[in-house]
C-alpha cells in the first residue's frame, strides 16, 4: 500500500490537475478575507469551511488520473480495491497539507481577538482549534468525494454536480460535523472560548473510513 499511496500521490501532483481544487480554495479564502483582517476564530472557521469542496474535488481528481490502461495495469499489480484506496489517501493527504496552510496564514493575518474586538483570544489554542476544523473538513470533503466520484457515480454529468451539492449540504446541515466544527469556531469567537469538541472529529474519520470502504468495494467489483 505504501509504494501505491507513494505512486497515486506523485501522479497527482505532477499532473498539476490540482491546480483547480487550490484556486477553488483559494477563491474562497479571499473572498472571506478580502475585506480586512476579521476575528481569528472567525476566519478559521472561513477557512475550514472552504477546505470541504475542495478536498472532495481532489479526491475526483486523484481517482481518475490515470488513463484507462495505466488504471487498469495499477489494479492487476495490487487489486483495485487497494489501487482505488490509495488514490483517494492521496487527495486526504494533499487536502490536509493544504488545510495546514491556509491555518497557518490565517493564524499570520487575523485579528487575535473575539468578534466585538473587546477580548484576546490566545493564537495557539485558536490555532489548534483551527487545524482539528480543518481536518474534520478534510476528512468529510474525502468521504464526500468518495461517493459522488467513479466508482460510485460513473458519469460525469452526475458526479460534478452531486459532489458540489452534496458538499454544501455537509457544510450547512444541522447535525453535520462539518457545520459543528465551523460553528464551533464561529460562536468560539463571538464568547472568547476556544472549542476543542472531539466528537465531530471522531465523526468524520468514521465518515471517511466508510466511504473510502464503500467506494474500493465498488472498484472491485466493477472493475
Amino acid at each position: 500500500m505504501t509504494a501505491t499511496l507513494h505512486y497515486r500521490t506523485a501522479l497527482l501532483l505532477r499532473s498539476f490537475r490540482w491546480l483547480p481544487p487550490l484556486l477553488l480554495h483559494l477563491a474562497v479564502m479571499a473572498i472571506g478575507l478580502a475585506a480586512g483582517p476579521r476575528p481569528l476564530l472567525d476566519s478559521l472557521g472561513w477557512s475550514a469551511a472552504a477546505l470541504l469542496p475542495a478536498a472532495a474535488w481532489l479526491v475526483r481528481v486523484s481517482v481518475t488520473a490515470e488513463p484507462p490502461a495505466a488504471r487498469a495495469c495499477v489494479a492487476a499489480a495490487t487489486g483495485p480495491g487497494r489501487a482505488h484506496t490509495a488514490g483517494v489517501l492521496a487527495a486526504l493527504l494533499c487536502s490536509v497539507v493544504l488545510g495546514a496552510v491556509s491555518t497557518a496564514v490565517v493564524v499570520a493575518v487575523a485579528d487575535p481577538h473575539t468578534t466585538d474586538h473587546l477580548k484576546a483570544v490566545p493564537v495557539v489554542p485558536a490555532a489548534a482549534a483551527g487545524l482539528l476544523a480543518a481536518l474534520v473538513t478534510a476528512l468529510l470533503g474525502t468521504a464526500v468525494g468518495a461517493l459522488t466520484n467513479p466508482p460510485v457515480l460513473l458519469r460525469p454529468g452526475w458526479a460534478v454536480p452531486v459532489t458540489a451539492l452534496t458538499a454544501v449540504l455537509v457544510l450547512v446541515a444541522a447535525g453535520s460535523p462539518a457545520n459543528a466544527a465551523v460553528t464551533g469556531l464561529v460562536t468560539g469567537s463571538r464568547t472568547g472560548v476556544v472549542p476543542f469538541p472531539p466528537a465531530p472529529l471522531l465523526l468524520a474519520a468514521f465518515a471517511a473510513c466508510g466511504a473510502t470502504w464503500l467506494a474500493a468495494t465498488l472498484s472491485g467489483r466493477r472493475g
